[in-house]
């Protein structure tokens, strides 16, 4: 094995949408693990579109990238060579780790997956990050009722697509919204939405109301903008919003300014509540046991958009702000042997 492996550095703060400019693909050492460590093989790369809000050197709920540092995010690997009584070599593991071919880890940074339940990837998705934030947001928060009418923005994203599928399987009637024709036709025909609006060709306040004559009980918000401005005055009273994500306005160069939200959830009474899964640590087990139940069942599909070669990270990254991934966007970088 060559001593030496590719890196993706965070060279440049973004300003806007990011670019291939604002990264560096370097050569650097593999490490040596030590005593209670791991050495790991990089298989495959969660992008995610929190990722960019890490890339601005502003306070949030997660410390910003530094730069000229490796990236870092959600990372399923096998096991080169274990000094831990804890793994062995070929161990599948995840665990927060670099964008790169290897990694030297900590016991306590990685936890073996089973990928007899599910293949390994979906631990970066259904069974991951992405299933738990649906889950948790969803019920947590939303606390859909058989009957009610739930909307979810970003539908056919990661999130959102198993955000609806919960959804459905509480009893409730699920209207997503997306961005393209085949993401309306896949959210009704293969996960079972009521309806589906696609942002970009139809009026979304038009399409809502029609789609919604009962009104909207649960907003599950990833998006923000133009959408959430359409949904607000179709709100119940008691309404409930989870607010996972804003990624309409992540690339923004202005204040992101719109209709004021105060007045609908005072007439409606309704909760609005901003969220991050890492609200929801100490119950992970609950959620990935009631997750893998339901995909076991046949209750839970998703859907994975996968690029090849660790050479194509970023790009898939920054396809992730033009809406290209159906389902969860990871990038393979190694074959599990």
């Amino acid at each position: 094995m060559s001593r030496l492996q590719q890196q993706i550095k965070l060279i440049k703060r973004p300003v806007g949408l990011p670019t291939n400019e604002d990264f560096e693909f370097i050569e650097a050492p593999i490490e040596e693990p030590s005593e209670g460590e791991v050495l790991v093989r990089t298989v495959y790369i969660s992008v995610d579109p929190y990722l960019r809000g890490r890339m601005n050197d502003v306070k949030s709920y997660i410390p910003p990238f530094k730069l000229n540092s490796v990236i870092t995010s959600g990372v399923i690997a096998q096991v080169v060579e274990s000094k831990s009584p804890k793994f062995e070599k070929n161990d599948i593991v995840i665990g927060s780790l670099g964008w790169q071919h290897y990694s030297v880890a900590k016991e306590s940074e990685i936890r073996k997956v089973d990928a007899n339940i599910a293949p390994a990837s979906a631990y970066l998705s259904v069974l991951g990050m992405t299933g738990l934030t649906a889950y948790f947001g969803l019920l947590d928060i939303g606390q859909p009722k058989e009957g009610e009418t739930v909307v979810v923005s970003g539908a056919a994203g990661a999130v959102g697509s198993i955000v609806g599928q919960i959804a459905k399987i509480k009893g409730a009637n699920v209207i997503g919204i997306a961005g393209s024709d085949e993401k309306v036709k896949y959210l009704i025909e293969e996960l079972g939405f009521d309806a589906a609006i696609n942002y970009k060709t139809e009026n979304v306040k038009m399409a809502l109301n029609k789609a919604c004559p009962n009104g909207i009980d649960v907003y599950f918000e990833n998006v923000g903008g133009e959408i959430a401005d359409a949904v607000f005055p179709l709100l119940n009273k008691f309404a409930r919003i989870p607010v996972c994500g804003a990624i309409s306005a992540y690339n923004s160069e202005s204040i992101d300014i719109g209709p004021r939200v105060q007045s609908y959830l005072i007439k409606t009474s309704s909760l609005m509540k901003g969220f991050t899964v890492g609200d929801y640590g100490s119950r992970f087990q609950e959620g990935t046991e009631v997750l893998a139940g339901w995909l076991q069942e046949g209750k839970l599909k998703y859907e994975e958009t996968v690029t090849e070669g660790f050479d194509q990270t970023i790009d898939a990254f920054l396809d992730l702000f033009e809406g290209r991934n159906i389902g969860k966007a990871v990038v393979k970088v190694s074959e599990i042997e």
